[in-house]
């Protein structure tokens, strides 16, 4: 078992009976899916899941979970997922993939957010390995690129893997990554993005974590907010 596996199995006995839980996006999140489903039929645990992307749904659906439309709920009870990056004060850094409207829902709706990482997702301040992905509507986008840069931010728009077009996210807005080279704290960022017009949705997660779980050489950390 790597620790990715690790994480979720240890996230996974946080589900109790009756829950709605939220699913998120990527391979540890595809863990905890496949770990959901073992309980599921090993124990007969009742719950429901909703989920932050088509993939997870698809996922979900293929191992016999009840799925509901996020459409459907007002709230639910905890949602895992993962990062790219997990700062001292556990603000995140999310959205290497493109859903951060759906998951930036699923985490501010959920009672509990639980966050699986390894420790190289670990720094000392968000942007420190990537740039910040900023969702952005398509007709605004040099105005906010112009926005973003008035703050000490340089953004160029994503382009597809095969760098024939550019990315387009599940609802058509386009993304901006944006690179902080005098990097102020996540906290902060957070605020001053949340005030540009424009500005669809951003890969900042400030004060939605209630718990990090981290593996690392075979054992899991928690870290609670």
């Amino acid at each position: 078992m790597n620790d990715k596996q690790r994480v979720a199995e240890h996230a996974v006995q946080h589900v109790k009976p009756g829950m709605i839980v939220g699913l998120g996006t990527g391979s540890t999140a595809n863990f905890f899916i496949e770990a959901l489903a073992r309980r599921q039929n090993e124990e007969g645990l009742q719950f429901k899941v909703v989920s932050s992307s088509v993939v997870s749904a698809n996922k979900a659906k293929q191992l016999g979970l009840s799925l509901l439309g996020m459409e459907h709920i007002d709230g639910l009870d905890l949602y895992v997922d993962g990062a790219d990056e997990v700062s001292p004060d556990l603000t995140l850094l999310k959205g290497r993939g493109y859903d951060l409207v759906r998951e930036k829902l699923l985490a501010k709706a959920a009672d509990q957010f639980l966050v699986l990482i390894d420790a190289s997702k670990k720094v000392n301040r968000i942007g420190e390995k990537f740039p910040i992905p900023i969702e952005v509507s398509p007709f605004a986008w040099r105005l906010v690129q112009r926005s973003v840069a008035a703050i000490g931010g340089q953004g160029s728009l994503r382009q597809t893997a095969n760098q024939d077009g550019l990315v387009v996210t599940s609802h058509g807005s386009l993304v901006l990554d944006v690179a902080f080279e005098a990097n102020p704290d996540g906290k902060t960022l957070n605020e001053q993005l949340n005030a540009i017009p424009g500005i669809v949705e951003h890969g900042i997660f400030c004060g939605l974590t209630r718990a990090v779980f981290c593996g690392q050489d075979g054992q899991v950390e928690e870290q609670w907010a």
